[in-house]
């Protein structure tokens, strides 16, 4: 059986399973459930000695008793991909517990055409999705056999693919059993990112990048796609994951358009990797935040 093997463990996170589960607890424990049951979260993909604490806030408002199938969707760092790509591999190993991929899912979705199959190299080199599988396996530690996940890698889409791709996932978001976990990083800043974005109005760089970012977040919490693909023209932040939650976004469209209304989109916590406070420095920031729906 293909297993995905936990390639960043004993780098981005610890690959001992009783140290990676008191860490994890003691993230959540420092987290309130404020915004649940969650249906959709945004949380960040960065090492979680950076963001192991900010995602917390996000993994706090899902239900576990809840959720029965997990879509985790990350966008492709290191391949060009212009749609959307599926896992090849049956299991994800995790040093908690191995996740189990839904193949009957993955059949359903690439009968659609508009999937392709990432590889495993493709996969095992990523992170955006790999981040995620650890708290994953934490929050649904009490019924680690009873659900399943359907990893997605996102490619550079266009905001009518991203509507398209919502629009496809839109009936899953409707089923309380499932949950959607939506992979990004915000602001990343500095010259060794090529954005170096700065309005001297706000003072430090730091409060200056948090004003960006709160900006792109406020906009998030209206759930208004067309104004977030304005707000990243404008003044392109370097959201990694932005295509991601603009498929969120396309899918909450998709079901306004159906006259479904009760969505609520809500940031529980912002921080950065560290304090910009000259040209020279640079800075990754993380925000969590859930989507609720009430049926």
């Amino acid at each position: 059986m293909s297993t995905r093997r936990a390639t960043h463990a004993g780098s981005w996170y610890a690959d001992s399973g009783s140290d990676l589960s008191r860490q994890l607890d003691r993230w959540l424990s420092a987290a309130d459930l404020s915004h649940g049951p969650a249906r959709a979260i945004i949380a960040p993909h960065a090492g979680y000695a950076y963001c192991g604490c900010c995602s917390a806030f996000a993994y706090r408002q899902i239900s576990p008793v809840v959720v029965k199938r997990i879509f985790v969707l990350g966008p492709s760092h290191h391949v060009r991909l212009r749609g959307c790509a599926l896992s090849v591999a049956k299991k994800c190993k995790t040093p908690l517990y191995d996740l189990k991929i839904d193949s009957d899912m993955n059949a359903e979705l690439e009968k659609t055409g508009q999937f392709s199959w990432m590889d495993m190299k493709t996969d095992e080199d990523e992170h955006s999705i790999e981040m995620h599988l650890p708290y994953i396996a934490k929050v649904m530690e009490d019924f680690k056999d009873q659900f399943t996940i359907v990893p997605i890698l996102v490619g550079s889409l266009n905001p009518e693919q991203e509507a398209q791709y919502g629009s496809l996932l839109a009936p899953y978001f409707m089923d309380p059993t499932n949950l959607f976990v939506i992979s990004s990083d915000f602001c990343h800043w500095g010259s060794r990112f090529n954005f170096t974005y700065y309005d001297r109005s706000c003072g430090p760089i730091h409060k200056c990048i948090e004003q960006l970012d709160k900006q792109g977040m406020d906009i998030i919490e209206t759930l208004n796609p067309a104004d977030f693909t304005a707000y990243l023209r404008k003044y392109s932040n370097t959201i990694c994951g932005r295509h991601p939650i603009g498929v969120m976004l396309g899918a909450v469209k998709a079901l306004q358009d159906q006259g479904f209304k009760n969505m609520s989109f809500k940031f529980l916590k912002y921080a950065q990797s560290s304090q910009c406070l000259d040209m020279e420095d640079s800075s990754v920031s993380y925000a969590s935040g859930s989507l609720i729906m009430e049926n």
